[in-house]
């Protein structure tokens, strides 16, 4: 019980004391001279600084800041100096470095500077698509673009990219073996489509492997041999066959062997699907797929010049507009062109084809 007279006595005369002081400072300052009231200013922030310095840590300053102490060090008399929250050993060390930077000249690294990313994709690039190529070969084809580079230099980014700088003798792989083969092959199939009047009208269509591009040949509600070697004739005469090494058909009756004389007199080699097995003519069998799916199970044909109609819109959206997995996402027209550019959706317009079946999608003129 004893503890608590001692702690107001302390209190009361902590509390006495801070008065004591205040007062004397009123009088000294204030009351006397009214001017020094600017010098208690910076004496109460060189007392904050003092305790401030006691309780934090290190302060991260910047070359800004350094540079503030530093020039208003320059101008400040030494004996008002210790408010600084730097010593001037950390001043010296400032200034050494300034000047060390000041006189030191950049330099370069040795050796020659390094290739620009883009041309090294492109070094790259040429690698995975011909595999065939050596480092030689690949500089020959930059230098042609206008890229200079040195042929070690061609080397060096192979080898950082785990790609042999020499040709590989092995031979191309199986994408590769099978693409440039499907340059060369044309596929022919027939597909029967059923009238309002229960009448069959039979088609008769070639395909591209590589383009994926379809050309109609005939439709005719009596199939002969010799109106399917006369449709294919016609075909041969406008579409260039000679630039085609293999022809794919099935066993139907209809082709006939004056049939597979018109393009064996092209150097065609005609290859027929063994019996039962529509997958050795996939292709073609796929287009037939697509064509019901997308136009033929949707609407009523009437007759042989409606189906005729509708068969020439629908191959000029299939060849010029739809894409295919096959030629990654490409339509046949466009194979062989550049990607095109992102179109703004505000740009966007819809175009119906075949009375609205099927919509196509344009940007804006």
């Amino acid at each position: 019980m004893a503890s608590r007279p001692t702690n107001q006595l302390s209190s009361g005369l902590g509390a006495f004391v801070y008065r004591l002081f205040v007062t004397i400072v009123e009088l000294m300052i204030v009351r006397s001279k009214p001017r020094r009231v600017l010098e208690a200013e910076p004496i109460a922030l060189r007392h904050q600084i003092a305790v401030l310095q006691r309780t934090s840590t290190r302060p991260e300053l910047t070359d800004i800041d350094r540079g503030v102490i530093a020039g208003l060090a320059r101008v400040i008399p030494r004996r008002v100096r210790h408010g600084f929250i730097v010593t001037p050993d950390t001043l010296l060390a400032w200034h050494r470095r300034l000047a060390a930077a000041r006189w030191v000249y950049p330099q370069r690294r040795p050796g020659r500077p390094r290739v620009v990313r883009d041309r090294e994709q492109l070094v790259v690039r040429f690698a995975a698509e011909n595999p065939t190529w050596g480092y030689r070969r690949i500089h020959g084809e930059l230098a042609g673009l206008g890229h200079r580079l040195a042929p070690s230099t061609v080397w060096s980014i192979l080898k950082r990219h785990g790609i042999d700088s020499a040709p590989r003798r092995t031979g191309p792989t199986w994408t590769q073996f099978l693409t440039a083969q499907a340059r060369g092959i044309i596929a022919c199939d027939t597909f029967v489509v059923d009238t309002v009047g229960l009448r069959q009208l039979h088609v008769l269509s070639f395909i591209e492997h590589a383009t994926r591009r379809v050309h109609l040949a005939g439709i005719t509600c009596r199939p002969t041999g010799s109106w399917c070697t006369r449709a294919a004739r016609n075909l041969a005469m406008n579409l260039n066959v000679d630039r085609f090494r293999f022809l794919i058909r099935d066993n139907a009756t209809l082709f006939v062997t004056a049939f597979d004389e018109i393009f064996t007199t092209n150097q065609l080699d005609v290859t027929h699907t063994p019996p039962g097995a529509p997958r050795a003519n996939a292709t073609a069998e796929r287009f037939v797929r697509t064509a019901r799916t997308g136009l033929l199970d949707r609407t009523l044909i009437w007759n042989e010049r409606q189906l005729r109609v509708l068969l020439v819109e629908y191959l000029d959206h299939y060849n010029g507009h739809r894409p295919h997995r096959g030629i990654n996402q490409n339509s046949p027209t466009s194979v062989d062109q550049e990607p095109a550019e992102p179109v703004p959706i505000d740009r966007i317009r819809r175009q119906r084809i075949l009375g609205g079946l099927i919509n196509e999608y344009h940007h804006a003129a």
